[in-house]
Formats: C-alpha cells, sequence, structure tokens
C-alpha cells in the first residue's frame, strides 16, 4: 500500500512558545444577569421589534413602557439603533420618549447624542412633535438641538409643494413654537429673524400671524425673551402643563381637526404684522 510521507515539523518560535503553558485568569468574575428573570427583557426586544414595525396595542405598549421604567438598562438592550428612530417615533411615541429620557439620563452619551442628531433631521411630524415636546417637558434640551429641529420644521413647510398640505404642517409648527417659548424652553431672541420671516412668508395663516404678534410682543419688551406665558416664573417644569398629550391635542385641534385652511381675515394687516 502507498504510504502518503510525514509533513516535517514547523519549529516553533519565540512569540508562539506562551501558548505552551497559558496563562489562567483565576479572579471570580460577577455575573450580574445570574438569578435574574429574563423573560421580562427578552418580551421588552420583542415588543420594541414589533413597534419598529408597526403600532403596538395599547396592552402591549403599557407593558414596555412599565418594563422600562422599572429597569432603565433595558434602553441599551432593546437594540434600536440611530436608523430604526423615525420608524419608532412614528409607530409609538411614547415608546421613543420613554426610550430617549431613559438614554439621557443621568449623562448623555456618544449613542443618545447620535438618536438626538437622528430625531432633529428626521421628516418633520405630528409625532415627532410630540416626542421633541415631551423630551422638553423632562429635561433641558441642548439648544443646538432645539435649534436644529426647529430649522428643520421651518424647511420642512416651505419645501412642501401641496398648498394644503403645507398651510397644516404650518399651523402645526407655529402652534408648537408657541409652546416651546412659553414654556421657556426655547430662547427665541436665537432664532428671532428666522421665526418672523418665516411668520411673515405665512402671514395668511392665522397661526403664523398669532406667532408673530407673541414675537413682536417679546421684541419690544412687553413680555420677556426667554419665555412668554409663565406668569410664576416657572422653568422647563411647568412644561407638563402643555406637554405630554396636551400638546397633541392642541395641535390636532388646531391642523388636524378642521377640514379646511383656517387663515386669518386679515392676514395682510394686523394679523400679518409684514
Amino acid at each position: 500500500a502507498w504510504r502518503r510521507p510525514e509533513l516535517p515539523a514547523l519549529p516553533p518560535t519565540s512569540e508562539e512558545l506562551h501558548w505552551l503553558y497559558p496563562s489562567l485568569h483565576t479572579g471570580l468574575l460577577w455575573d450580574s444577569s445570574v438569578g435574574e428573570d429574563t423573560s421580562v427583557a427578552r418580551e421588552a426586544c420583542e415588543l420594541a421589534s414589533r413597534a419598529l414595525r408597526g403600532p403596538l396595542l395599547p396592552a402591549q405598549e403599557s407593558r414596555l413602557l412599565s418594563a422600562l421604567s422599572s429597569d432603565p438598562r433595558l434602553a441599551h438592550r432593546l437594540g434600536v439603533e440611530p436608523q430604526h428612530l423615525p420608524s419608532l417615533v412614528e409607530h409609538s411615541p411614547a415608546v421613543a420618549s420613554a426610550l430617549l429620557l431613559t438614554l439621557l439620563r443621568p449623562r448623555p452619551s456618544g449613542r443618545v447624542e447620535e438618536l438626538m442628531d437622528v430625531l432633529a433631521r428626521s421628516e418633520m411630524s405630528l409625532h415627532g412633535m410630540e416626542v421633541v415636546n415631551r423630551l422638553a417637558a423632562s429635561v433641558e434640551l441642548p439648544p443646538e438641538f432645539v435649534h436644529l429641529y426647529i430649522s428643520n420644521c421651518i424647511g420642512s413647510c416651505e419645501g412642501t409643494q401641496d398648498k394644503f398640505v403645507q398651510s397644516r404642517l404650518v399651523r402645526l409648527v407655529c402652534v408648537f413654537l408657541q409652546s416651546l417659548i412659553r414654556n421657556r424652553v426655547l430662547a427665541a431672541a436665537d432664532l428671532l429673524h428666522e421665526l418672523q420671516a418665516f411668520c411673515i412668508n405665512f402671514s395668511r395663516i392665522k397661526e403664523a400671524a398669532k406667532l408673530f404678534r407673541l414675537l413682536k410682543q417679546m421684541e419690544g419688551g412687553a413680555l420677556p425673551m426667554g419665555g412668554a406665558g409663565s406668569s410664576s416664573g416657572l422653568g422647563l417644569g411647568a412644561a407638563g402643563v402643555v406637554g405630554g398629550d396636551g400638546l397633541e391635542l392642541t395641535l390636532t385641534s388646531h391642523a388636524i381637526s378642521s377640514g379646511g385652511d383656517e387663515t386669518g381675515g386679515g392676514g395682510s394687516g394686523e394679523d400679518g404684522g409684514g
């Protein structure tokens, strides 16, 4: 029988000798997951995955919010990447708000900054405004994020060609901006000229004319530039009065429920201000 020749052994090098007697790690490593009930985490991950594909049932959304509230560490395990955030905002704004709030506390990380940047640049929508308003009612948002989000909303309004859709978007933005200004989330002085130009451009719309009058009062000193409606001088904590579901109801009543384009009759006169 034919016998295959044996291959010669290669001489070992000095770098390979330590593998002959590898050093073993003899210290004790604590596994914090031992004894934990992982069923809640598995269900939360499954529900978060569903929320990326479509709206959750109220009971499912409640369970996911409860799981995030009881164990904030789940926010890092749900697998929500920056590219997934717009879908989560549209399908479940309450979950998106809770996720971002959990990641923002106690100290923002690089990952949450990336998520916030995606939120600021995402397509304008009612659910997106609801998420931003809930965040502003609970934490102090970076001015850069607020300015970028507002500029994105203004650009979305100006870039819409359909006049009916454009009017609804403008009304949404105007009510949203008044909420931010009155609750001292937005310092109007930083974007005064941009906001005034936006109002003048859409002065035919009643909400834009109302926002313009508010800005002119602030510019004239009748109202403080840092905030307009809090007579008690409350800060971000007062945003909860208008925040959360209150903003959604306000925006809906102004810009969704009404069927036509509600404009101010004197848009070029006193209401227009321009």
